[in-house]
């Protein structure tokens, strides 16, 4: 398949300088646009950004910080992230779907629920186009290829020799990832294909969970983004073999890519966007994303994303729109091709 490129699969730890961070925050958004207009803004008890994955991944990790900042430029409103794990992402969403587009209810997703989902799940409660309205990228980071510390094999070269000798021994080997529908899932699939090795896919509600069992050693091989297994990484408990892209990244320049070890085809990488309920005013979508664009050009936040091992992307509405379409149609011709299922 001549695809190169897609891009996608608890509690924030304290932030350094905390303090010195939200003031930061604030003095960078004061020249900013408004959310919405002063009667808007009055009519939410609060601002509900939903997760629909449990805490402590990626997408909630960066929906505090979303948070954090939004709050000092709207402090008489409580900003709250609320997790609703389930489905693949598929409950928080429907959660947005059916909320009133008052502006109250916003949604931090990964890629994967937005490009990918519609074409693996067909009956799925939600449209993204007919339902949803976008309102800017917010951030991107690389996945990664990484394995139990017991599993021997210390590049893509090796793990694709002992994936083959296990698969003819009747014992595949299995890989973990978020869920199905996930990028990360079908950043495995795509690896498996490209690789031309047995893999047996192993679905989690969550990344949190996922990486649980492979750090625990009930699962050999995980796909994670950069962000979640940077600290597994860097203390040992989890082996590193490559970024799911055509080159290394400036987040893990010490991991190999998987073009560069003899597997080529494949640039996958993690991105989260916002989004609210396709009945939020267009006016109100215009000053978040203006909003969102203020905060994650501001020195204190950039630096907080990349400590986390992500990079700030901001977008347009429309840009955002497009990037959903295009991936859309590139991931739905995957899946098509390789013939991947909902397990």
């Amino acid at each position: 398949m001549q695809q190169s490129h897609f891009s996608h699969g608890g509690r924030l730890a304290g932030f350094p300088a905390r303090r010195l961070w939200l003031a930061a925050v604030a003095a960078g958004l004061l020249a900013t646009a408004g959310l919405a207009t002063q009667s808007a803004e009055a009519a939410c008890a609060n601002v509900r950004i939903v997760v629909p994955f449990p805490a402590g991944g990626p997408a909630d990790q960066l929906a505090r910080t979303l948070s954090h900042g939004l709050q000092q430029r709207h402090a008489n409103v409580p900003y709250i992230v609320d997790d609703k794990p389930g489905a693949n992402g598929n409950i928080g969403i429907d959660a947005v779907r059916r909320a009133a587009g008052d502006g109250c209810t916003l949604l931090v997703v990964p890629a994967g629920n937005l490009t990918i989902n519609p074409t693996l799940f067909p009956a799925l409660s939600y449209q993204v186009e007919r339902d949803f309205r976008p309102v800017s990228l917010l951030a991107s980071s690389p996945n990664v290829l990484a394995v139990h510390p017991s599993v021997k094999a210390n590049s893509v070269q090796e793990l694709i020799r002992l994936a083959r000798q296990s698969a003819q021994a009747g014992t595949p080997l299995g890989y973990a990832s978020p869920g199905v529908g996930s990028g990360l899932h079908l950043a495995g699939e795509l690896f498996r294909h490209k690789a031309g090795v047995t893999l047996m896919h192993v679905p989690y509600k969550g990344t949190t969970q996922a990486l649980n069992d492979v750090v625990g050693g009930q699962v050999p091989v995980l796909l994670g983004t950069w962000p979640t297994l940077a600290p597994f990484i860097q203390s040992g408990k989890l082996r590193a073999l490559a970024v799911t892209q055509s080159k290394r990244s400036p987040a893990a320049p010490g991991v190999p890519s998987l073009a560069e070890q003899g597997v080529a085809g494949i640039d996958v990488s993690s991105w989260y966007a916002l989004l609210v309920p396709r009945a939020t005013p267009a006016a109100a979508v215009d000053g978040l994303a203006a909003e969102v664009r203020a905060l994650l050009g501001t020195a204190a936040v950039r630096t907080e994303l990349q400590r986390q091992g992500m990079e700030p992307v901001a977008s347009t509405p429309d840009a955002l729109a497009a990037r959903i379409r295009e991936e859309t149609a590139a991931w739905a011709k995957l899946i098509r091709e390789y013939d991947i299922k909902a397990e």
